[in-house]
C-alpha cells in the first residue's frame, strides 16, 4: 500500500522557517529511487521544488536555492524540507512525492506528475 503523509505546514511571517515532514510507508520508501517535493500556488500549475535520490544527489528550483534544504532519514522513512527565509511568494500547497523509476528523477514538475506516488499535502502560506 502506497503512502506519503506530510505535516509541518502552518502560517509563519516573512523570513521565517518552517520544516515539512513527509513519513512514507515502509515499502513506498524502499522501492522509490528518488523523492522530493511539489509545490502548487492558486491558480499556478504544480511545480518541483527540491528532490533527493538514493545516490545522495540533490536537486533545488532556482527559486528557494540558498533557502530551502531536502534531506532524509532511512531509519525513520521520512523525508525532510527545510524552509528558510520564506517568502510570500512560497505560499502554496506542498506535495511530498516518491518515484519507483529513475526517468521521473529528480522530482519535477510537468508530465512526470502523473506517475509520482504524491502525498496530500500541506499548506504553507507566508505573509
Amino acid at each position: 500500500h502506497v503512502q506519503l503523509v506530510e505535516s509541518g505546514g502552518g502560517s509563519v511571517q516573512a523570513g521565517g522557517s518552517l520544516t515539512l515532514s513527509c513519513t512514507a510507508s515502509a515499502n513506498t520508501y524502499s522501492s522509490g529511487v528518488c523523492m522530493g517535493w511539489l509545490r502548487q500556488a492558486p491558480g499556478k500549475e504544480r511545480e518541483g521544488v527540491a528532490s533527493i535520490d538514493n545516490h545522495g544527489s540533490l536537486n533545488y528550483a532556482d527559486s528557494v536555492k540558498g533557502r530551502f534544504s531536502i534531506s532524509k532519514d532511512n531509519a525513520k522513512n521520512t523525508l525532510y524540507l527545510q524552509m528558510n527565509s520564506l517568502k510570500p511568494e512560497d505560499t502554496a500547497m506542498y506535495y511530498c512525492a516518491a518515484a519507483s523509476n529513475w526517468a521521473l528523477c529528480p522530482i519535477r514538475g510537468g508530465s512526470p506528475i502523473k506517475y509520482y506516488n504524491l502525498g496530500q499535502g500541506t499548506q504553507v502560506t507566508v505573509s
